[in-house]
């Protein structure tokens, strides 16, 4: 089964939860900037949580889908149409006859996945379908999705062939979905980005905490997967002028600061190491709402312990189990 892709759209990459193992020889890690839409997009086509899947940054590709084939959209609300008929986000949906997949300009949020049963079948490049677009490493190509291409879906296994065949008895001409979504997850809901202190927190100033975590921050055109360059009112200051420090590994929402005093959050295309100081670290349970964030967007940061920062991702796994349950009824 082939889906064709008959135009690429923005910036549609094949990415799954990352390439771990290999920071020590300077390999990226790279992955789905929002992993927790990746999963949920996962559970509801029944595959593994880490299968990967297309994400789509701002607007979608056009896609020619084969009937037969079960998906799911979630993440950022692309408005998407198939057969001419809106697509509802965060539930599987059954393609009843060939038709093409169009998409509009992110309405809320800004990255979407679309999850397909059986995965995309491309090779793995050390254990991983991510795509790392600076070394065109992985996914399809090591690129974005081109026009013209075609996506090899991945063998169903019984359960997915079962699935398929209960949806496809439900109602609707183009295609028939189950009549329940899943919650997104909150990756859309605003609020501030908890933070919890970076390894030279104690680096910064007592005037630096108030202008970090009182006033917004704006997310500059110059952000991308690799990190978001932020805008401030005032600079950040060190306590000692001229302190340097030597290059240290780095991970996804390490917020360094350099010596123009705006905060860089560190995401999903790192890099393996950093010699910027580092106030702060986004808790892990809210990079996937940080990762539906745009430029132009504005930021606010609230400082937590790490016991409220294990608390959140406990919660949002939790969360998780309760999805695989009810997408395994």
């Amino acid at each position: 089964m082939n889906i064709l892709v008959k135009k690429g759209g923005p910036l549609t990459t094949l990415q799954d939860l990352g390439r771990y193992g290999y920071q020590k020889y300077g390999v990226l890690v790279s992955g789905a900037m929002d992993s927790l839409s990746l999963e949920l997009g996962n559970l509801l086509v029944q595959n593994k949580p880490g299968e990967g899947a297309l994400e789509m940054t701002m607007g979608g590709p056009v896609l020619k889908l084969p009937a037969g084939l079960v998906f799911a959209l979630t993440g950022a609300d692309l408005q998407a149409k198939l057969g001419g008929v809106p697509v509802p986000m965060n539930r599987a949906i059954y393609v009843k006859e060939d038709s093409t997949l169009l998409f509009g300009m992110a309405k809320t949020g800004t990255r979407g996945y679309l999850t397909v049963a059986g995965g995309f079948d491309v090779p793995l490049v050390m254990g991983s379908k991510s795509t790392y677009l600076r070394a065109k490493l992985g996914g399809v190509g090591g690129a974005p999705l081109k026009d013209g291409e075609e996506l090899t879906v991945g063998a169903l296994t019984e359960s997915q062939k079962a699935f398929a065949a209960e949806l496809s008895k439900q109602g609707g001409k183009a295609f028939s979905s189950m009549g329940w979504s899943l919650p997104n997850g909150g990756v859309l809901e605003p609020g501030p980005i908890r933070v919890a202190e970076g390894l030279q927190y104690d680096w910064f100033t007592e005037e630096s905490y108030n202008i970090f975590f009182g006033r917004p921050y704006t997310i500059t055109p110059q952000s991308d997967r690799m990190g978001y360059r932020l805008s401030g009112e005032e600079p950040l200051t060190y306590k000692e002028k001229g302190k340097s420090l030597i290059s240290e590994p780095v991970t996804f929402g390490s917020i360094q600061v350099p010596a123009d005093g705006n905060p860089i959050i560190l995401m999903a295309d790192r890099q393996t190491t950093g010699g910027y100081p580092k106030i702060g670290q986004v808790v892990q349970a809210d990079l996937p709402r940080l990762a539906q964030l745009r430029p132009g967007e504005k930021l606010r940061f609230k400082l937590v312990t790490l016991t409220e920062a294990e608390g959140a991702l406990a919660k949002q796994r939790e969360f998780l189990k309760e999805a695989a349950l009810m997408t395994a009824r």
